[in-house]
């Protein structure tokens, strides 16, 4: 089933969460008919987004003279009578967190309480030691630009990757501590470079690099890293729609069913439920909230001029399938667009069940999110196939006009 529409955002309280239901987003009520080279943009990509064996998809394309979106699928595979996906659902935008972590970084380092070039140690003594591992040679630069080394947690600790093993720990959480240590327990990938460590130009993706981000903004304001992010973004973007929850391991209605095709599995399983992590991943937001916090930053609304140029100050990424020439700053990622010398700005998460992709132009007037509710990790194959369909639609859609 697909569908277009166009359409013209307070935190749940965790008693909400709790019940797995918070207060449905406007837009969920007013769909509109398709509209424009845009809208016919957004439906295609969507469509093709679905046909990669997604169950359901869900985006949007906005800039200031309104927003459109699309979706296609079903909210349920085993219940498709329940109906296409909800307008205005929501879901986790996984890794997409990392952006609005180094946005709070970036912040403090506007206001003088912190530096891009204090050290882990100098903030947290003693946390990032032992089996070779080094807080003093990892900079606040190097947390945010990927470039420290750590190791992963989520691999250190993920062993058995399995159906059964997601249902026996979908309900488990940790805390930052628990998750830095399974990152320690091993030898870094690397130390960044003890005469100029914010130089350091090597690169590896590791989601440990966000949690000690989120352990550096309490360390620096007293406040754990969800009161940051509340009082510094959501609040004042008015995000009513964005959830922070904590060890919950619900996602409010609206929604949709989330699946993963676990590797070497031939049927989908149902994973709505998880703990999502922490100041890496866990955000729980909709596709017109996540634009409106694209469009603001690179807008230039929540960062001064500097901090903006410093988070866009990339290095090269040579591991980042299916897209080239990806280029990776602090806490959001660079790369070429057909057409636009400038390219465009994204980031992208995944966690079970659910894939955020999205794009925004150097200049925040537009901007294109999605979410797609299932995570294919059958074969590498399938992954790629879903991951060039969304990147395509946010590079058509950006490309075309209204």
């Amino acid at each position: 089933m697909n569908e277009i529409s166009r359409r013209t955002g307070l935190t749940a309280a965790a008693a909400a969460l709790l019940a797995g239901t918070a207060a449905a987003p406007a837009s969920a009520r007013a769909p509109r008919p398709p509209h424009g080279r845009r809208g016919r943009a957004l439906q295609r990509g969507v469509d093709a987004i679905h046909a990669t064996g997604a169950s359901g998809v869900l985006a949007e394309v906005q800039d200031a003279r309104g927003r459109t979106t699309a979706r296609a699928g079903v909210a349920d595979l085993e219940a498709p009578g329940k109906g296409p996906v909800p307008w205005g659902a929501y879901y986790r935008i996984g890794s997409d967190t990392k952006t609005y972590t180094a946005t709070v970084v970036l912040q403090l380092v506007g206001e003088g309480r912190l530096k891009l070039t204090d050290t882990v140690e100098r903030w947290l003594p003693g946390a990032v030691r032992g089996h070779g591992n080094d807080g003093r040679r990892i900079t606040v630069t190097n947390l945010l630009r990927q470039t420290s080394g750590l190791n992963e947690y989520i691999t250190a600790e993920s062993g058995d990757f399995t159906p059964d093993a997601y249902r026996r720990n979908r309900f488990r959480s940790q805390s930052p501590k628990e998750q830095l240590a399974a990152a320690l327990a091993e030898p870094p990938q690397w130390l960044p470079d003890a005469a100029d460590p914010v130089g350091e130009r090597r690169w590896g993706y590791s989601n440990t690099n966000y949690i000690v981000a989120g352990m550096l903004i309490e360390a620096v304001t007293g406040h754990p890293w969800a009161q940051e992010v509340h009082e510094r973004i959501i609040e004042p973007l008015g995000l009513r729609h964005t959830l922070i929850p904590g060890t919950s391991s619900y996602v409010p209605q609206p929604t949709a069913t989330g699946y993963t095709y676990f590797p070497e599995e031939t049927r989908p399983t149902e994973t709505t439920l998880g703990f999502g992590g922490g100041a890496d991943g866990c955000l729980i937001s909709t596709t017109h909230d996540h634009g409106v916090f694209l469009r603001a930053l690179l807008g230039g609304r929540l960062l001064r001029p500097a901090q903006l140029a410093a988070m866009k100050s990339t290095v090269p990424v040579r591991d980042w399938v299916p897209a080239d020439g990806v280029r990776y700053g602090l806490g959001i990622a660079s790369r070429p667009l057909a057409g636009r010398a400038d390219g465009l700005w994204f980031h992208g998460g995944t966690s079970l069940g659910f894939v955020s992709e999205g794009g925004v132009t150097p200049d925040g007037a537009t901007a294109v999110t999605t979410a797609a509710f299932t995570l294919r990790l059958e074969n590498e194959e399938t992954h790629r196939r879903q991951a060039r369909a969304a990147l395509r639609m946010v590079e058509e859609v950006l490309k075309a006009g209204f």
